[in-house]
């Protein structure tokens, strides 16, 4: 997937008014799955992403990320996209349906994997691929 054809299914998904506010989010979810999971997981999730994507979880290699719940992660990203919670929230299960259709499954998986049970809400599955059919 294309980092415009990613991008405007952010868009769509979250029920976005811009492209602008699709990227911000896209980007702030993006960076805090680079705090929480470790850096290495983060590398291959970003090689298997467009470059412009790939960026946001690329840096910190070899190390171990931080364990957070949920709601830790959706105040993150509600802080770096500078929005409400409740609009993060929908962003960030947004870029979720999104990413889980953009990568192969084996490497969603094991990104999957190191969450916790509670991030069980983020992981809807997406009509994205059998729409486009």
């Amino acid at each position: 997937m294309e980092y415009e054809e990613f991008i405007t299914h952010v868009q769509s998904l979250a029920q976005s008014n811009s492209r602008e506010e699709a990227k911000r989010a896209t980007r702030a979810t993006l960076e805090t799955i680079k705090e929480r999971i470790a850096g290495d997981e983060a590398q291959e999730l970003a090689a298997k992403l467009p470059q412009e994507l790939g960026e946001y979880l690329r840096g910190r290699e070899g190390d171990s990320g931080k364990s957070f719940n949920l709601q830790e992660f959706i105040a993150r990203a509600s802080s770096k996209e500078n929005v409400e919670p409740t609009i993060a929230a929908i962003h960030v299960r947004a870029v979720f349906a999104v990413l889980q259709n953009a990568i192969n499954p084996e490497v969603f998986a094991t990104f999957h994997a190191h969450l916790s049970h509670d991030y069980e809400e983020l992981f809807v599955t997406s009509q994205i691929r059998k729409s486009q059919t």
